[in-house]
């Protein structure tokens, strides 16, 4: 009896974590969000936002996930991207915590020179004044997602809604 139970016991927690396990992130792309082909496999969706009336170039939204217990802490993560805006003050980022849908999300807000490498290890590095950068760690059982808005800070302004509404919009199933 007790062997039954321990295999019924066994079983029910291999077809629960098989179905833990294919659980994901489930979001709602806003209107007017340009789907691209993603660019890489850690890319889990890459989106272009047209450009601002005046401004040059057009943002850019991509949400990574590089799998359970990767990509890095959350503080790291938000230290790493406010080290990819050059601005004239220190630091006059804009950080928030936050619950959407049980899930914990750390959001950066920061404006200035966008100086970030233009590869991993590549040793070249942009320079774009007038840059705003948006970013969001999102926290799910499965581990943590990456999502970052970068562009013109006109045109990022202009999206600024639809970039809070998609991150409300995460829910993970």
């Amino acid at each position: 009896m007790r062997k039954v139970a321990l295999v019924s016991l066994i079983v029910a927690i291999g077809v629960f974590n098989s179905a833990f396990q294919k659980s994901s992130l489930k979001f709602t792309v806003p209107p007017g969000w340009v789907d691209e082909e993603r660019t890489s496999s850690m890319r889990v969706a890459q989106y272009r936002l047209p450009k601002a009336d005046g401004d040059t170039e057009d943002a850019s939204v991509v949400l990574y996930y590089f799998g359970q217990n990767q990509g890095g802490s959350v503080a790291a993560n938000i230290e790493r991207w406010v080290g990819q805006m050059k601005q004239a003050d220190g630091d006059a980022s804009k950080k928030e915590n936050l619950e959407v849908n049980g899930l914990k999300v750390a959001t950066v807000d920061v404006a200035g020179t966008y100086v970030a490498e233009t590869a991993p290890g590549s040793g070249t590095f942009l320079n774009k004044p007038g840059y705003r950068l948006r970013a969001a760690v999102v926290e799910t059982p499965n581990g943590s997602y990456y999502v970052k808005l970068v562009g013109p800070e006109k045109t990022v302004a202009q999206w600024n809604e639809s970039f809070l509404s998609y991150i409300k919009s995460f829910e993970f199933k």
